[in-house]
């Protein structure tokens, strides 16, 4: 009677999805999670179903892999216009496009589909899905060192698969911390979808940044709309997640939520442009303060948000070094699509070297891990070598940071 109970409840409670975004679907995710039948979690080891969305690069595909794997038992996959080959085995597909489902009911949809998968898994219909990925580390380590435990000297090396921090002198005041270096993407929540940063931390500064893919293509059909979700995501980083669902609501049309200057006068009593540190992500005119007005602005109609002016020498490798990590995710979040993929653009160097990191196997690609890698959450869950690993805090779900809220 208790375990009936307890199904009772679980079934009754919102779907917990984990969302990838792929080629212009950002934006629709945003407003399908404004549904409170679902729960965009921030993590795939809080989810019971991966939702892929729209189309995804081919480099992708062993990251949307990994991240199935992630997921507890039981779990499910739901593909929305999403082509991904033979990637996610035998996962159920939602096709929308060639008049599958009617234009007017499509995220309904999708709704009806995650909301299904969640009850079929509670009540036991459902056979959870078996991992994609062979149970090994990201990183060889058996038989190398002394004792083979993986270590390749004093200092360094990856000790049982994992890499070791190492001292370097901070940008802040020149004092010796542990420098650590990992790629954060391509699906982390609260990052451009697609996106993939190889970055050295210093507690949460940014030491260094590189581009190793760049954001997939988001498509903008509604300007308006498009600002609204911008400044949603902004106020979650802010921590006022009930302004940010008031913007999602008035982005997807509720006509409760369209009191527009009340909806500007409390953003600017909350005090959310004085918590962005002035003079952040300066850049063509403009900081992130001013990007943020500017988007409060376009919210009561007043004008359209004018999106910064990149020079040819701007890029997210010289803005993210020396930020903190919610600076940075702040930034990220500040710019339009078109100036963030100018800012992420990749240099035939970087793309040669990107390409030589990945291995095609069966139609996919496999990338080499030299690093720790997060988001994606690239290598947040090679059983062996990097389960439960979360060094300098909890980067799935940027919980280490104290945001929550959807991406």
């Amino acid at each position: 009677m208790a375990v009936n109970a307890l199904r009772g409840f679980a079934r009754e409670a919102p779907a917990p999805v984990f969302a990838a975004a792929g080629e212009a679907m950002r934006d629709r995710l945003d407003l399908l999670f404004t549904d409170s039948r679902l729960e965009r979690v921030a993590t795939p080891r809080h989810a019971a179903i991966l939702f892929i969305a729209g189309p995804m690069r081919l480099e992708d595909r062993e990251d949307l892999r990994r991240l199935h794997d992630q997921m507890p038992h039981p779990r499910a996959t739901l593909l929305w216009d999403a082509e991904v080959g033979e990637a996610l085995g035998d996962a159920e597909r939602l096709v929308t496009g060639a008049h599958a489902v009617d234009p007017s009911r499509v995220v309904e949809a999708a709704i009806d589909r995650l909301t299904l998968l969640w009850r079929e898994l509670v009540e036991g219909e459902r056979d959870s899905e078996a991992d994609l990925l062979k149970d090994e580390p990201a990183n060889p380590w058996e038989g190398i060192g002394p004792h083979g435990q993986g270590g390749k000297g004093m200092m360094g090396g990856t000790p049982y698969g994992r890499p070791m921090a190492m001292t370097a002198d901070d940008l802040r005041d020149g004092l010796a911390l542990d420098a650590y270096t990992a790629r954060f993407g391509p699906f982390l929540p609260m990052f451009p979808p697609g996106l993939l940063l190889e970055m050295t931390l210093q507690g949460d500064m940014i030491q260094s940044a590189a581009v190793l893919r760049p954001p997939l293509a988001q498509a903008v059909d509604d300007v308006e709309s498009a600002s609204l979700l911008r400044l949603a995501r902004l106020l979650d980083l802010l921590g006022l997640s009930a302004l940010a669902l008031r913007a999602r609501l008035t982005a997807a049309g509720d006509p409760s939520s369209k009191a527009r200057g009340s909806f500007e006068r409390a953003i600017r009593w909350s005090g959310a442009p004085l918590a962005i540190p002035p003079g952040l992500g300066a850049m063509g005119g403009t900081d992130v303060r001013a990007r943020f007005l500017d988007l409060v602005a376009a919210s009561d109609g007043r004008a359209a948000a004018r999106p910064p002016v990149a020079a040819d020498t701007d890029h997210l490798s010289s803005l993210l070094p020396g930020l903190e990590w919610t600076e940075a995710l702040l930034l990220l979040n500040s710019f339009d699509n078109v100036t963030l993929a100018a800012l992420a653009a990749l240099s035939d160097e970087k793309e040669e070297e990107e390409g030589g990191r990945d291995e095609h196997e069966g139609g996919h690609m496999h990338p080499k891990h030299d690093h720790h890698e997060h988001g994606g959450h690239q290598g947040q869950g090679d059983r062996a070598g990097h389960d439960g690993q979360k060094s300098r805090g909890e980067h799935d779900g940027h919980h280490h940071h104290g945001h929550g809220g959807s991406a």
